[in-house]
């Protein structure tokens, strides 16, 4: 390695240098299934010919034009791409580079619109613990992992943090799932009372949990009591897709499954697929109309907001998302995908739940099923699985500090759209050798 500051710097990385749909080839000629599109991003695989011949074509007529000066025509296209299939009353896109921009353009605009409305005195957010909504400070600040958060609170701006919806930890016994929801909105309710319901401004929460509680799906009705606790109170619902939206859990937005319509949608990954970078900020009418008959301005903005390459690139994803019917597909390998790993899996004494909607799936890994013990932290036991099952030739994605910020590990699963019934085989296949060769199989 030359002078590159890697994520880790004492780790030797492979050398990428192709792709083959759902593989990464390295300059050994090694082949990896991309099991987890690096971070549930390279949804349409590597190798799309489609995207790239879109991206070379913008390229060749414009690259990049600021957007203090002009609008074009990709980004115009993917904006009413974007709308056109949101949900309803949501109308405006404000694009940006990434999940992290998009989450910190949600606080803003958000802050934003209650000081146009004349409600200046909300400063409050609402979180939930063991969340992730990116790494820059505000969504640093939102999110719950508390290992992310620890080294950087003194810069962290405050905000309240209300339990998540981990209903295979959270649950007390006896406990129906419709009662374990209703006691958490009750709980968020009573933190909107404490901060005072005139001075919140939004609750924030992962339509699916995402890296941090590996992929935790809501329980009924929990996502319904949350937008009328927001309603009641005047305070805006932000939903963070970053990771579980745009395909990755079936329909294109992962909240169509709730039946509920946030103010605000957080989007990336999935968004362009990994082909260039981009995110974006999904706005209802009543938020942008607030601030053009108000100020008349977003007092926001980054250089490549609207980059010409990158939104061409996205609308080629999005085009064939939907030309290639690809949520079906993901609605068909899904199921595919929980019956190979509730197969495999099931009765694996190290494996306490395995949980996940659409192509997006995880493990939560136990030291002892019944009691659902984690195991010690100091075993790496996630770090050393991803490890493993590189070699293995499979990209999953483990992660540590599920229960609490230290103890707890799953590893998720977020195949490309495009995957075989035998490349889920080879999936399933290579993540149960690299469990047992990591834990053992007994």
């Amino acid at each position: 390695m030359g002078q590159v500051f890697h994520r880790n710097p004492k780790h030797e990385y492979p050398l990428a240098v192709g792709g083959d749909g759902p593989y990464v080839i390295d300059r050994d000629g090694k082949r990896y299934l991309d099991a987890c599109c690096g971070a549930a991003v390279s949804c349409l695989g590597h190798s799309d010919r489609e995207v790239i011949d879109a991206i070379k074509a913008q390229l060749d007529q414009l690259p990049f034009a600021h957007t203090s000066f002009f609008t074009n025509q990709p980004m115009e296209a993917l904006a009413g791409e974007l709308v056109e299939n949101a949900p309803a009353g949501i109308e405006r896109v404000y694009f940006c580079s990434g999940g992290s921009e998009a989450v910190e353009a949600a606080l803003k605009l958000a802050r934003q619109y209650y000081v146009e409305i004349g409600q200046a005195q909300r400063t409050h957010v609402i979180a939930r613990g063991q969340s992730y909504h990116g790494n820059t400070l505000g969504a640093l600040a939102a999110g719950g992992n508390l290992w992310r958060r620890k080294q950087f609170q003194p810069l962290l701006v405050e905000v309240s943090h209300v339990s998540p919806c981990y209903a295979y930890r959270g649950k007390q016994p006896g406990e129906s799932d419709v009662a374990y929801g209703k006691r958490l909105v009750s709980e968020l309710e009573e933190e909107v009372l404490r901060l005072g319901p005139d001075r919140v401004i939004a609750f924030i929460a992962e339509t699916v949990g995402g890296a941090t509680l590996g992929c935790v799906t809501p329980v009924p009705g929990y996502f319904a009591g949350v937008r009328a606790v927001c309603d009641k109170y005047g305070v805006l619902l932000i939903l963070d897709e970053v990771m579980c939206g745009m395909g990755r859990c079936g329909t294109l937005y992962a909240c169509e499954h709730e039946n509920v319509v946030p103010d605000l949608i957080c989007i990336g990954k999935g968004l362009g697929a990994g082909y260039q970078p981009i995110g974006a900020l999904l706005a209802s009418a009543k938020i942008y109309d607030a601030v053009v008959s108000g100020s008349g301005f977003f007092q926001h903005g980054h250089t490549y907001t609207g980059h010409a390459s990158a939104c061409a690139g996205a609308l080629a994803v999005q085009r064939a998302v939907k030309s290639r019917g690809l949520l079906a597909k993901v609605r068909e390998h899904g199921a595919g995908l929980e019956a190979r790993l509730r197969a495999r899996f099931g009765g694996h004494p190290h494996v306490g739940e395995i949980r996940g909607r659409g192509l997006f799936w995880a493990l939560e890994l136990v030291q002892e099923r019944e009691g659902k013990k984690p195991f010690d932290p100091n075993r790496r036991i996630n770090a050393r699985l991803k490890l493993g099952a590189l070699k293995n030739g499979l990209m999953c994605y483990p992660m540590g500090g599920t229960l609490d910020g230290v103890a707890g590990d799953h590893v998720m699963l977020a195949p490309p759209y495009i995957i075989s019934d035998a490349q889920l085989d080879e999936a399933v296949d290579k993540l149960a050798r690299s469990i047992d060769e990591v834990i053992g199989a007994n």
